[in-house]
């Protein structure tokens, strides 16, 4: 089953948040609810989510202002407003702020479930057009820069692990033979990677990416390996 994606929900109506957040879950997703611009970041900082929806107007602060902070720190993680806001310079506003959608209040609630359907769609959909590297707000993978990053920790990997996890992802949902993944594991200096090291390397390679919640790389015993993106 996938890893259901989690939204983090900033709005300061009680009783709509809770509204939000109960229909959100009922649809599969996992809810976390701020009140606060201030909620908000700590949550951000401690916690990867899949999507944003977010009020404009907030006790403590401006949601222009939260959406701006947000898109300069993690510029994939997509935005939905939601604000009783409808004049045209502020919907051109979030727009320009790189939010992904703009919902005015009162809204329909099946409508709103579809606009956060295609947000996180297209989202992920432009994750993986980019063949220079891979994400899910958790992981970040940088075949060009030579770059790893799990949470807030920069990951130490080697070249062939690097050449490893972009034959991995670039298949991602289909079962990589041993066999090709070996023949994929030339140097430039034609050294070859045994059948014992490429297991010792995709052990070492898990241990530096996964963690309890997070499994990308499934063993197919007597055939390969699959990358499961993050699906448990």
């Amino acid at each position: 089953m996938d890893r259901k994606m989690k939204i983090l929900v900033v709005e300061d109506d009680l009783a709509l948040s809770a509204g939000l957040c109960f229909e959100l879950d009922a649809g599969g997703y996992l809810t976390v609810a701020a009140y606060t611009v201030r909620k908000a970041v700590q949550l951000l900082e401690n916690e990867e989510f899949a999507l944003v929806l977010l009020d404009v107007n907030l006790p403590d602060g401006n949601g222009f202002e939260l959406c701006r902070e947000i898109k300069n720190k993690k510029p994939q993680l997509p935005v939905i407003f939601l604000t009783a806001n409808d004049l045209e310079e502020d919907v051109l506003n979030g727009f320009d702020l790189g939010a992904e959608d703009y919902v005015t209040k009162p809204f329909n609630m099946n409508i709103l479930l579809r606009r956060v359907e295609v947000a996180l769609r297209r989202g992920k959909k432009e994750q993986n057009t980019d063949k220079n590297q891979w994400s899910d707000g958790f992981l970040l993978l940088g075949f060009k820069t030579l770059t790893a990053v799990r949470g807030k920790e920069r990951l130490p990997v080697t070249p062939n692990e690097y050449k490893l996890l972009k034959v991995l992802t670039e298949n991602a949902g289909n079962i990589l033979p041993r066999k090709n993944l070996l023949e994929q594991l030339w140097d430039a200096g034609g050294n070859f990677i045994d059948d014992h090291t490429l297991t010792v390397t995709m052990n070492r390679l898990r241990g530096k990416i996964e963690d309890e919640a997070h499994t990308y790389i499934k063993t197919v015993r007597g055939m390969g390996y699959i990358w499961t993106g993050g699906a448990q």
